[in-house]
């Protein structure tokens, strides 16, 4: 605000400069950065107190110097005959505000499993690409549409960052691609056919399946063998308790009720979804073997190849080669889209596509180095066990290391969620015809 509305550098001098402070302190004329000097005071003052100061100048007889300008006001008064360059101005803003209508860049974060290209590619399908106005980007629409495209996504944010479209990704890591792909055309075939009546009830038939798909009863087994150690039952009837140990496919919580009758007699059954939280102490086996021996890659400096480029939209100026004879090479590429700030990017990139030769010699992991990589395996493959709620409180896990390899194996004592579902046996209850008959003819003679 103050290099739009200017100001100006002063030195002052004269007998009396803390009164002529304090009188600008009285009449509010805002002053900063004062710093003295050998017989006077330097400071900066706004170019409207500036305008100000001649009374308090007459009144406390000093003297003021004006020892530079800043600001708008100046730079422009400094270049007011150079029309091409206001032109140029005005010119170079109107291309900012149009520039900054459009998405440039849409950049993704937290996908590891699906790509950049595959996610941009499915996109461009919804119309949604670089180059496009910001009034046509519906961030809710593109979270849905992400979301229904791609199961093993469990959370989607979309948002807009200056020129660039930002899309944050939480991918579940224990599902699988073909699973949902195959969602996928279901969905999309549902979405095609919202003006056709018997694919409208194709949808509702699958609809009121998967309904029923949810409300079949089932049954909780045991996913391992372990020692429970915790068991909450929501709904179901659990038939072990804390302590018990159980097998893979023991029965932890039944899907069926058991009715009875006054004299305790099994009637018929109820049937519901078994719900509850059963964890249990449990083992596993870990081993993870690597290789003593590696092939190192010994680069040649002087056979590499390089190609630079610009890319101004569809537009590319290529410099260079990338053609080799090369028996084996590595092709690397980088590139930098052109931006204003921090997220203002342009529809302009440069970039380098290196090739380089090496060749490769076969070396021998030292002990230390094995240990280490063999540690660092191990506490990745921990963090993710905890990651999926799995809590590990022992292991044995030992380093052994060969001629040929080195393997760290061991028994992992863990605690974790061991149930799984499984369908309920449906039951039929016979009844004794005769004895209906009496139990009528009882009730009856009850009732008279």
């Amino acid at each position: 605000m103050r290099y739009l509305c200017g100001y100006v550098k002063i030195r002052i001098r004269g007998t009396s400069p803390e009164r002529f402070l304090n009188l600008c302190r009285y009449h509010q004329i805002l002053i900063w950065g004062l710093c003295p000097r050998e017989d006077s005071y330097e400071m900066y003052v706004t170019l409207q107190g500036f305008r100000r100061l001649r009374p308090i100048i007459r009144k406390t007889h000093t003297k003021v110097i004006l020892k530079k300008r800043y600001g708008l006001p100046f730079f422009l008064h400094r270049h007011r005959k150079r029309k091409a360059f206001l032109f140029g101005a005005l010119f170079c803003m109107g291309l900012l505000y149009f520039y900054s209508s459009y998405i440039w860049d849409i950049h993704f974060e937290g996908n590891e499993k699906w790509t950049d290209q595959t996610l941009l590619a499915f996109l461009d399908t919804k119309e949604v690409s670089p180059c496009m106005p910001k009034k046509d980007i519906d961030c809710p629409q593109i979270v849905k549409e992400i979301r229904a495209q791609y199961d093993d996504i469990v959370w989607v944010s979309a948002s807009i960052d200056g020129s660039r479209l930002k899309i944050q990704i939480k991918e579940n890591e224990d599902t699988f691609q073909g699973v949902g792909s195959s969602s996928d055309r279901s969905t999309e075939n549902d979405a095609e056919g919202e003006g056709n009546t018997q694919e409208n009830n194709a949808s509702q038939e699958k609809t009121e399946a998967a309904v029923q798909e949810e409300e079949k009863p089932t049954d909780l087994i045991a996913s391992q063998d372990g020692v429970i150690t915790h068991m909450i039952t929501r709904s179901g009837v659990p038939v072990v308790h804390v302590g018990d140990s159980v097998k893979k496919g023991d029965l932890l919580v039944s899907g069926r009720v058991d009715v009875l009758n006054d004299a305790k007699e099994v009637i018929g059954y109820q049937y519901q979804q078994s719900d509850a939280d059963i964890f249990a102490d449990t083992q596993m086996e870990y081993e993870e073997e690597i290789s003593v021996f590696y092939q190192e890659k010994i680069y040649r400096k002087r056979e590499q190849r390089h190609l630079f480029y610009l890319k101004l939209g569809d537009f590319q100026i290529s410099l260079g080669t990338v053609k080799h004879p090369f028996k084996k090479w590595e092709t690397y590429t980088e590139e930098h889209q052109i931006k204003l700030g921090e997220n203002f990017y342009l529809p302009a990139a440069y970039g380098r596509i290196s090739v380089k030769s090496y060749d490769t010699k076969q070396k021998k992991y030292s002990k230390r180095q094995l240990q280490e990589t063999l540690t660092e395996r191990f506490t990745h493959f921990s963090e993710e066990l905890e990651e999926k709620g799995i809590q590990m409180y022992e292991n044995n896990v030992r380093i052994h290391v060969y001629e040929k390899s080195a393997v760290a194996k061991g028994t992992l004592y863990l605690n974790q969620r061991i149930t799984e579902a499984a369908d309920t046996e449906i039951l039929t209850v016979e009844r004794n015809e005769q004895d209906e008959l009496i139990g009528t003819d009882y009730g009856n003679t009850g009732g008279t």
